[in-house]
């Protein structure tokens, strides 16, 4: 089993994922401390720094429990014109999130009504999207 680090940053958190052991992820938690600390002049505790067992199927994600799937694809590419053509085999990353919970929050939010059917407002159309998403 390779270990490996995933980061991913969303507004001002940011989430460390890894594909490895509990001891490859106390080591990496010590390095960060450690760089944090002497790169930007500022102490925390490592206590601080919580760390959560995740399931191998679900992912929590902007609030939002979502399916991850590892889909296999074959992704077919050739460099020259007359070269054998190279069959590369990727797992293709899939997240399905459930549309209840984000029809809910767009009807809290006045933007669709609970069935999903959008409201119509003039005001809307002169939004830009990050003030839609703002409203959130």
């Amino acid at each position: 089993k390779k270990p490996c680090m995933h980061y991913i940053r969303y507004q001002r958190r940011f989430l460390l994922a890894s594909k490895g052991t509990f001891h490859f992820m106390n080591k990496w938690k010590c390095y960060l401390v450690t760089f944090w600390q002497w790169h930007f002049s500022l102490w925390f505790h490592s206590r601080r720094i919580y760390r959560k067992q995740l399931s191998n199927n679900f992912l929590e994600f902007v609030g939002y429990l979502s399916r991850v799937l590892m889909k296999p694809s074959v992704v077919r590419s050739q460099i020259l014109e007359n070269a054998f053509p190279i069959n590369n085999a990727i797992k293709k990353f899939d997240i399905l999130i459930p549309i209840s919970p984000l029809i809910a929050s767009l009807a809290k939010a006045r933007f669709c009504n609970v069935l999903g059917h959008p409201i119509s407002k003039p005001v809307w159309a002169d939004l830009s999207d990050s003030n839609i998403i703002d409203r959130f």
